[in-house]
């Protein structure tokens, strides 16, 4: 069949390259409309219950990570002048276009009962700027009264917060960032012109930042790869046409990548936005392959157009395996059943066979219109380096295998004493680097306002106006104190803080009355409430419950604690202390919002991609027993892919680097690539021990000779090019970068000594290396002497 291919390929070299340059047009005509996330990856399905209820909280009280905090510690903000120009300032912010409200202890509302009209109304601390000092600090005073605002807006250690609301609309679209800019370059104004330090937090703000760090690390790292790839191939080829036509190839598959994001309608992601540089570097090993090996075959005395249609029929079949399962490696994602891991997995298979398909047409037709190469440009076959480590590998395996066993044990029994050591655990910005500014700002918020990730409660009285039931209320604001006496949570605000505020005003402002009214106060604050007409009351008091009074909302935020405490704190602390104080009641508290959502995805996340490793597994495992229908090869070959993973899983532990959706896909994705080595050995060793009648020795000195150095290459490319990943400034992708490379690396070294030290123990019988499947003895298995032409020897010779 592979014969077919090659004369179909190179007989019509026209016609497929005029098929590959429209398609690629059509593809780049597409991707002018990928479009970028600016929202946070939703993993956990719909069915879950923890998302029913968290879609159920957002369908009546809206988004609850919309909120942009401001936050200010520094005496000079109360001096007038500077304090006239904060004022200013928050003036500022409320007229952008996407914001909604703004609320800071410069133009705090102050809750007013109108005794005349029976009613409550809304008043302005700063109706106007104060004009002296001593207005100003009146003013102040009379602002950290209000118990309301007592470490909400103004912190016990003096620091003061601007809460700005954002427009659920813009906030989930690309003019977020555009907004967030206008409002931070106007904050630094003020910043600048008072010399007063800002901080800045909040979910918005976090989204916006790393949406802007994906979209320009995206192109970064794109550059950087095929930089480095063209690089690391210039050193192997020493020529330009191995380096640049290879390349030609990687830029066709990115324009398929984003054209593919676009046809699909898929958002580019911190996932999908790593497939461009990723695809770089996995494309790559398929040139080198078919280059290798046409260096080879030319260098034996084939011709030019001979060698090229050897390399179809040789390379072909195995590079079609090699690609599924590192396809494979990727696609099981798609079993997660997580939209954004699905679309990842979709992308990255679809683009894997595209690279197949162009890297196996596009290659040989190409260098078929070019000269044949020269002596120069086969000096990479005999480069000195290379064929010296071959040769103490053929030593190694040949009389040192005890020590390869050895030290392949060593190093299993470490790896399982360092997995013990792993631990599974995320924080809501841990994708951030440690002294990145946002992560030092959220610090100063958890430090004075106990954090600003949101957190929910969400009550359920069972009743219309439930909360008006005797003992409700009281219920109501047991759970409100519970929750704000914990260390990692702020005071929340509730209905209840919205009637000991109208306790407070009906009583003239006395702090001492900031407390749930009695039976006969609440007679007389209900009729003022029913009076009043402030659009501003009713606004508040909707934010706080839903239309028909029976679920109140119970709003507060938190400290990222990570996934650990936070499940402990919410499973052990929180749920069952809610559920205490409710006791007989009809009354019920559940606990909901994005940051529990976002830690409970991530647990859901790492369970689902270890089932994708075992499907990665098992389907790789089919593929090798259906390639070489031997369970003991299939063992063998397992082994040296296995031992890598279990490696980096030990070096995780010693390193303390937890187990999280961005180290978790590292697994499946190397895997599915490592063990392209295997194959690639294992199908010239299966060629080698028939055409040696048998003789295990001469058939592994042979495979480690003709595919050793092709193993060395692609390896160290797929190394350098994961590598680079190291250099970015997400947690997720510096795990991605430094978890790959060193799970290749290591699978390079396991494969080049490990596999063939098993081969060599474990004899082989000849049933054994029979291929099941008609046809899949092409690569690396027809007699080559048959495709010799000695007259072209002699030329060459000549």
């Amino acid at each position: 069949m592979w014969k077919k291919i090659a004369s179909f390929i190179l007989g019509n070299r026209i016609p497929i390259l005029v098929v590959i340059a429209l398609t690629t047009v059509f593809m780049g005509y597409q991707a002018k409309d990928v479009k970028w996330s600016y929202q946070y990856i939703r993993i956990i399905p719909d069915d879950d219950p923890d998302m029913i209820a968290f879609n159920d909280f957002q369908e009546k009280f809206g988004e609850d990570a919309s909120s942009f905090v401001i936050g200010v510690k520094d005496p000079k903000l109360f001096q007038l002048e500077n304090f006239n120009k904060f004022i200013d300032l928050c003036e500022e912010i409320r007229e952008l276009e996407g914001i909604t409200n703004v609320l800071s202890i410069a133009d705090v509302p102050n809750l007013i009962a109108n005794r005349q009209d029976q009613k409550f109304e809304i008043e302005q601390f700063f109706k106007k700027k104060p004009t002296s000092q001593a207005e100003l600090d009146s003013i102040l005073s009379k602002v950290k009264e209000i118990k309301a605002y007592e470490n909400r807006l103004i912190s016990k250690g003096g620091a003061t917060a601007m809460v700005i609301n954002m427009d659920p609309v813009v906030l989930n679209s690309k003019n977020r960032t555009a907004v967030m800019m206008k409002l931070e370059e106007k904050a630094e104004v003020f910043s600048k012109e008072a010399d007063i330090q800002l901080y800045y937090a909040g979910m918005p703000y976090v989204r916006s930042i790393m949406a802007s760090k994906v979209k320009s690390e995206t192109m970064i790292f794109l550059g950087i790869s095929i930089g480095v790839v063209a690089l690391v191939l210039f050193l192997f080829f020493r020529s330009f046409s191995p380096v640049f036509y290879p390349l030609l190839v990687i830029v066709i598959v990115i324009v398929w990548i984003m054209g593919t994001l676009s046809l699909f309608n898929y958002e580019i992601t911190i996932l999908t936005g790593l497939l461009p540089p990723v695809l770089v570097v996995i494309g790559i090993p398929n040139c080198i392959y078919l280059l290798n090996k046409y260096h080879q075959a030319y260098a034996n005395g084939l011709s030019k157009v001979d060698a090229l249609g050897l390399i179809i029929k040789k390379i072909g079949v195995v590079t079609l395996i090699t690609n599924t399962t590192t396809a494979i490696g990727f696609m099981v994602l798609i079993t997660t059943g997580i939209k954004a891991m699905m679309e990842f997995g979709i992308v990255a298979g679809i683009n894997i066979a595209v690279t197949f398909i162009i890297s196996i047409t596009f290659i040989p037709i190409v260098f078929s219109y070019l000269p044949a190469p020269d002596v120069r440009h086969l000096k990479h076959l005999e480069f000195k380096p290379t064929n010296w480590l071959i040769h103490q590998l053929e030593i190694l395996v040949l009389h040192y295998r005890k020590v390869v066993y050895f030290f392949t044990a060593a190093m299993i029994a470490l790896s399982i004493y360092g997995s013990y050591k792993v631990t599974a655990e995320s924080y809501m910005v841990d994708d951030l680097p440690e002294d990145y500014h946002v992560k030092q700002d959220l610090k100063f918020f958890e430090s004075e306002f106990s954090g600003v990730m949101p957190l929910e409660i969400l009550i359920d009285t069972q009743r219309k106006k439930g909360y008006m039931k005797k003992g409700y209320l009281e219920k109501i604001d047991e759970m409100q104190e519970f929750i704000g006496s914990l260390d990692e949570v702020s005071p929340p605000i509730s209905m209840t803080t919205f009637l000991k505020a109208a306790n407070q005003s009906f009583h003239g402002g006395d702090s001492a009355y900031f407390k749930i009214p009695s039976r006969s106060e609440m007679t007389y604050i209900m009729k003022y409430a029913r009076n009043s007409t402030d659009s501003e009351t009713s606004k508040m008091a909707n934010a706080m419950m839903d239309s028909t009074g029976r679920y109140i909302r119970l709003t507060t935020s938190m400290a990222d604690v990570g996934s650990l405490k936070m499940d402990e704190l919410v499973d052990n602390v929180i749920r069952p202390k809610l559920k205490e104080i409710q006791g007989k009641t009809d009354i019920e508290a559940t606990v909901t919002g994005s940051t529990l959502i976002f830690i409970k995805g991530n647990d859901f996340l790492i369970k689902n991609l270890k089932q994708s490793m075992v499907i990665a597994f098992i389907l790789i495992a089919i593929i090798m027993g259906t390639l070489f229908g031997n369970l003991r090869i299939i063992v063998i070959s397992l082994i040296p892919n296995m031992i890598p993973l279990l490696f980096t899983l030990g070096m995780m532990g010693f390193l303390g680097i937890p187990l999280k959706p961005s180290t978790a896909i590292v697994f499946s994705i190397a895997f599915g690539i490592s063990v392209d080595d295997s194959i690639h050995f294992l199908a010239k060793y299966r060629q080698e021990i028939i055409l040696h009648n048998y003789d295990m020795k001469r058939a592994i000195i042979m495979a480690l000779r003709e595919t050793g150095a092709s193993m060395l290459y692609t390896s160290i490319v797929l190394f350098c090019g994961f590598a680079i990943f190291m250099g970015s400034t997400f947690g997720a992708t510096q795990a991605l970068g430094l978890l790959t490379s060193v799970t290749l690396i290591v699978a390079m070294s396991t494969n080049l000594t490990l596999l063939p030290c098993l081969l060599y123990t474990f004899d082989v019988n000849k049933d054994a290396m029979q291929p099941v499947i008609e046809g899949t003895d092409a690569f690396y298995f027809e007699d080559e002497d048959e495709e010799i032409d000695l007259h072209r020897i002699n030329v060459n010779k000549k």
